[in-house]
C-alpha cells in the first residue's frame, strides 16, 4: 500500500499542507528516488502524514508506505533479497532478539529511535451501555488461550445474555504482541477464534456493525472513528481509566501505553532521499505527531534531538531491547 491508499484521508495532506509549509516548499526541488516504509499499522498515520506533506515538498521523491504489520514490516527490512528490503520499518513494538540477529546475520545495521506514545484502546459497540469498564483479569480471561468465554453474561454477573464476538490485530501486530504480553501475561498467548486483520480500519468496521463486540487497537484509531466506537474503562486495580490524549501522556493508562518506534538501515541513510525524510520527520516531528488527524502525544524535543543525533552519527543498534530498562530518556541518552 502507499500514501496515495493510505488508510488516513486525503485531508491530512491538505490539512497538513497549509499549516506546515514553509519557504522551503517554493524552493526548486533537487531529490529524486524513493523511499520505502512497511510495518505497524499504529505507526503508519504518522509516517503517511510526513510522505504526504514531504512529497509536496520534493515532489520528485517517492515515499511508499505499507501497512504490513510490525512482525511483517520487519520481514521485509530483513528480506534475504536486498533489492525488496524497504528503508523503513514502522513499529509498535521493540525489535525482537530474533529478528536483531537475523540483521547480524544479513548484515544489516539499523538505528532505533521512538517517534510517538500511543495507548492501546479497548473498544465495543456504542450501542453498548452495560460495559462501562473492564479489569485487566477480565480482559485476561477473555483473551486468554483456550478461553471458552463467548458470551458478556460470562464476563461478569449482570451483563446481559448477548453472543460476544471478537476482534483484534493479527499475529504479526506489535499491538498484538504488546497486548498479549501486558494482558494474557506472555507474547503471542491468545486465543485465535477471533476475527483478525492487520487493518485497523478493517476491526473499526467489524467493531462499529455488531453489537455484541469487542476489540483493540491503536487510540489513534479510535479517536478517527470516535462516533462509530466506544471506549471501555481499563482497571489495572486502581479503578478504570478511560484513555484519552492527556491521560496517555500523564501515563497513567496502564498497562496499555507504549512507545512506537522507527527503524532504518543504515545503507538506507547514506542515501540523500531517505535522510532528507528523516531530517523532515525531526524538523516538524511534534506537529505531525499531535495533528488532530494523527492523535498520538509527541515525544520531548529532548528526545528527537537525541534520534536525530542518532542518524547524523549512525548509532545503530536497540536501546529499547529485551533485557534494556529505564525510561525512554534514560534509554537514549
Amino acid at each position: 500500500m502507499n500514501a496515495k491508499s493510505a488508510v488516513r484521508p486525503t485531508a491530512v495532506l491538505i490539512t497538513l499542507v497549509l499549516a506546515w509549509c514553509t519557504t522551503e516548499a517554493s524552493a526548486e526541488a533537487k531529490l529524486k528516488g524513493k523511499v520505502s516504509i512497511d510495518g505497524s499499522s499504529t505507526v503508519a498515520p504518522i509516517t503517511m502524514a510526513a510522505a504526504e506533506i514531504f512529497q509536496a515538498q520534493q515532489p520528485r521523491v517517492r515515499v511508499t508506505v505499507g501497512i504490513s504489520g510490525t512482525g511483517g514490516g520487519f520481514k521485509k527490512f530483513l528480506s534475504d533479497r536486498k533489492n525488496l528490503r524497504t528503508d523503513i520499518s514502522d513499529a509498535s513494538r521493540p525489535i525482537k532478539n530474533s529478528e536483531m540477529k537475523r540483521a547480524a546475520e544479513l548484515g544489516i545495521n539499523f538505528i532505533e529511535f521512538p517517534v510517538a506514545i500511543d495507548g492501546i484502546a479497548v473498544v465495543i459497540h456504542p450501542e453498548n451501555h452495560f460495559c462501562k469498564s473492564l479489569t485487566v483479569e477480565e480482559l485476561k480471561n477473555i483473551w486468554k488461550p483456550g478461553s471458552t468465554v463467548n458470551n458478556w453474561n460470562q464476563v461478569r454477573p449482570g451483563f446481559p445474555d448477548l453472543p460476544l464476538r471478537l476482534y483484534g490485530p493479527g499475529t504479526d501486530s506489535g499491538t498484538f504482541d504488546y497486548f498479549t504480553k501486558e494482558i494474557v501475561g506472555e507474547e503471542k498467548a491468545s486465543r485465535s477464534d477471533y476475527t483478525a486483520s492487520e487493518s485497523d480500519n478493517i476491526l473499526v468496521q467489524g467493531i462499529a456493525g455488531d453489537k455484541g463486540s469487542l476489540g483493540y487497537f491503536g487510540f489513534s484509531y479510535f479517536q478517527a472513528n470516535k462516533k462509530r466506537l466506544k471506549l471501555v474503562g481499563i482497571d489495572n486495580g486502581a479503578g478504570p481509566v478511560i484513555p484519552s490524549l492527556d491521560i496517555i501522556r500523564g501515563g497513567t493508562y496502564k498497562p496499555l501505553s507504549r512507545p512506537l518506534f522507527l527503524y532504518v538501515s543504515t545503507d538506507a541513510v547514506e542515501r540523500p532521499e531517505v535522510k532528507a525524510f528523516l531530517d523532515f520527520f525531526f524538523d516538524n516531528a511534534k506537529m505531525i505527531v499531535e495533528h488532530p488527524r494523527v492523535n498520538y502525544v509527541a515525544l520531548s524535543d529532548e528526545l528527537y534531538n537525541i534520534g536525530r543525533k542518532r542518524i547524523e552519527n549512525r548509532i545503530s543498534g536497540s536501546e529499547y531491547g529485551p533485557g534494556k530498562s529505564g525510561d525512554l530518556t534514560d534509554r537514549y541518552k
